[in-house]
Parts: structure tokens; C-alpha cells; sequence
């Protein structure tokens, strides 16, 4: 820091901090002391760099030469700094409170729509418990009526008979019977075992509807994968395997790792899919932008263009950054979720029994990015790796 005797006016407002950073540390002043070529520095870090030296000391801003170790306190500067100190400081409550109700705000939303969820699926089934009630309740009165009219038509009958068998003249004209027919047995086990199923159940996987983002029912590019990888018929399972197929068209194909994409691309919006890794002892997982390099052997990391988890020797779990960033998991998960926003350039990692977060890349990608996996090189032919997409199709009640 350059300055005159007082306190130096910065250029601009932005600039203040710097103005009151020490060469020596790279941090605000600690009881700042000035030089007589006028430039600032922290007293223990001016006396640290002096230490040792013999004879003549210098400056280690300018570089001039002074005969003795001298500095002077200068106090205005030290009120100057503790001030930006203590406007950091409110700054950083601020940036806090305002992120806090911020989430609040999202929080409250994504549970008011769940809320909505529920509460629109129980008066869904409510109604068509009623419904379905009164139905019955209509056939049972329906063929009481037939029953009652018979009644009163065998009733009459048998009167007129009576009357006849007193007079003893001639046979009286009756009345024709008014069939009814037995009246259908009740199920009530029929009736109430939809509405006896495990209805939290029921009620969860048909949410996942209206979920946002919903589970993306992701297929494998058959046309991105690397020789080695043989992919099902539905394209929701990779697997390694020591056979090289060979392709008429390689042009999207990665040819030096054993990779695959999804064949579904996102560039906006919030994406979220799973993968079931199982007991494999090593993958790895996460998105990969559309230009990355698929024929070349090239290191996972951000700056490739690949935001991934990977998992290695059946217990250890890495960040994809260069270098690696070790995870402490508790468990060894089976099923992977993988979130993707992209207007908030997120790529988070989840395990997708407890939705624990494993691991976050706070800046994600930008431009068109497509779901990224590997199942890596067998090392026990007997037993290859696989990867799965899993898929959680709505439930209904009724059939």
C-alpha cells in the first residue's frame, strides 16, 4: 500500500480493501505501521521479512534502503481497517440472512406444493370411495324396491285367493309375479382392498408425477458407447465386457475410455435421475458437456468438461476435481441420484435410499450437458460391472 502521512484515498470504493492490504500477508492490516518511503505493512509481518537481515534493510514494495529497522504506528489506517473489518462483517450477516430467507422462502414452496400433492390425492380417493359407495348403495336399494313391489303383489294375490275360498264361486284373476332375482352377495373384500393397500405407498409413487424435477426415465446412447460396453434392449443397462464390438460409425463414440452418455441432453431447468451401481467396486458417474473429447484419454475434472463421482477399490469414494477430493461416506450406496440444475449451474450427488448428500459441484456447467457414466474395466471377468437406469412408472389404484 502506497499512502501519504494520513490515511490514502482510495481510487474507488471497491478498491478500499486493497488500499488496506498488507504486501506481506495478503490480508487486511494488523496494526498497520508506515515506512518512510511511505508504504504500509503489518508490524509482525515488516519485522519478520527485516529479521536476520544485517546492515542496511529495504522495503519490499519499492525496494529502497533504509539504514536502520524503523517504522511509525499509523493509527488513522488501523481505524480505517478495523471500519472495513467490521463492514465485512455486517456484510456477511447480511449475505446470510438474505440467503437464509431465501431458502426459507424455496423451502416453504416445495412443501406447500407436496402439501397440495397430498391433499389433492386424498380428495381424489375420498371421492372415489363415495362414489363407488353410494353405486353400491343404489344396486342394494334398487333391488330392495323389486323386492318390496313383489311383496305387495304376492300380498295382494293372497288376499284375492282368500276371498275366493270364502265365496267358493269361481277361481279370482291374479295378478302376475314380479320376478326379482337373488340379489348379488356384497364383496366386501373386493370393495375395500384398494382402499386397504398400503396407501403411503401408493400415494408416493404416484406423486412422482407431479414432481419437479420428476425422475427422468433416462436411456443409454447406444451410438456413445465404448466398444466394451454392451447395452440391453431397452437401453437401461451398461455393462463392461472383454468383447470389442465394432461400429460402422464412431463420430460420438468415446474409443479411448470406457464411457457412455444418456441419449437425453439438458441445458436449462432442474433434472434429477438414479442409477443403480449395486455391489461394483468401481464407476463412475455424473454429466459431461456436449463438447467434451470422446476420443481421447482425458482426465475427469471440470475443466474437461466433466462434473463426476467416481468410486474406486469398493470403498473409496472421490470428487471429480483435479487433484481428487476424497469423500467420508458412512455406507456404501447402491442407488445413486444424480441432480442437475442449470440455470443455478448445480450438479449435486445423492444416496438415493436416504438422499444423503455425498458430494456438490457448486459451479456446474454451462451450455448443453448430457448424464455421463462408466462402468470402468472389469477386473473380475466373472462378475462385470453394470449400471442400470432406474425408471419408477406412476401407480395407480384402480385398474
Amino acid at each position: 500500500m502506497a499512502a501519504a502521512p494520513g490515511a490514502p484515498p482510495p481510487s474507488a470504493k471497491g478498491s478500499l480493501r486493497e488500499d488496506l492490504t498488507c504486501a506481506i500477508c495478503c490480508d487486511l492490516f494488523r496494526e498497520p505501521v508506515m515506512l518512510s518511503c511511505m508504504h504500509h505493512f503489518c508490524k509482525a509481518c515488516i519485522s519478520r521479512y527485516w529479521r536476520g537481515m544485517q546492515g542496511p534493510v529495504t522495503c519490499p514494495q519499492c525496494r529502497k534502503e533504509f539504514r536502520s529497522k524503523q517504522f511509525q504506528t499509523n493509527y488513522l489506517v488501523a481505524a480505517m481497517v478495523e471500519k472495513v473489518r467490521s463492514s465485512t462483517s455486517d456484510t456477511h450477516i447480511r449475505n446470510l440472512e438474505r440467503v437464509g430467507a431465501d431458502l426459507q422462502v424455496r423451502v416453504k414452496g416445495d412443501f406447500r406444493a407436496l402439501h397440495q400433492i397430498l391433499e389433492e390425492e386424498e380428495t381424489h380417493m375420498l371421492d372415489q370411495l363415495r362414489r363407488e359407495e353410494e353405486e353400491e348403495l343404489e344396486k342394494v336399494q334398487r333391488h330392495l324396491e323389486a323386492t318390496e313391489l313383489a311383496i305387495r303383489e304376492l300380498e295382494s294375490n293372497i288376499k284375492l285367493l282368500q276371498q275366493s275360498t270364502v265365496a267358493l264361486t269361481e277361481f279370482p284373476q291374479l295378478r302376475p309375479c314380479v320376478e326379482v332375482s337373488t340379489a348379488a352377495d356384497f364383496d366386501v373384500s373386493a370393495f375395500s382392498s384398494k382402499y386397504l393397500a398400503p396407501l403411503q405407498y401408493v400415494t408416493w409413487r404416484r406423486m412422482f408425477k407431479s414432481l419437479k424435477p420428476g425422475p427422468a426415465a433416462l436411456t443409454f446412447d447406444v451410438d456413445t458407447a465404448h466398444p466394451s460396453i454392451h447395452v440391453s434392449r431397452d437401453k437401461t443397462v451398461a455393462v463392461e465386457c472383454d468383447v470389442m464390438t465394432q461400429h460402422a460409425d464412431d463420430s460420438k463414440r468415446f474409443l479411448q475410455c470406457v464411457n457412455i452418455l444418456a441419449a437425453q441432453g439438458f441445458q436449462s431447468g432442474r433434472h434429477y435421475w438414479e442409477v443403480e451401481v449395486g455391489s461394483s467396486p468401481k464407476w463412475d458417474l455424473g454429466v459431461a458437456s456436449e463438447t467434451v473429447d470422446r476420443h481421447g484419454r482425458i482426465k475427469l475434472s471440470p475443466e474437461n468438461g466433466y462434473w463426476t463421482m467416481r468410486l474406486r477399490n469398493g470403498s473409496e469414494y472421490w470428487g471429480g476435481t483435479q487433484p481428487w477430493t476424497k469423500l467420508q461416506l458412512g455406507s456404501s450406496p447402491q442407488r445413486i441420484g444424480v441432480y442437475l440444475d442449470c440455470d443455478e449451474r448445480k450438479v449435486a450427488f445423492y444416496d438415493a435410499d436416504d438422499m444423503s448428500l455425498l458430494c456438490l459441484f457448486s459451479k456446474g456447467p454451462r451450455g448443453k450437458v448430457f448424464p455421463f457414466f462408466s462402468p470402468c474395466i472389469s477386473e473380475n471377468r466373472q462378475k462385470p460391472h453394470l449400471l442400470k437406469l432406474l425408471h419408477y412408472p406412476a401407480v395407480a389404484l384402480s385398474g
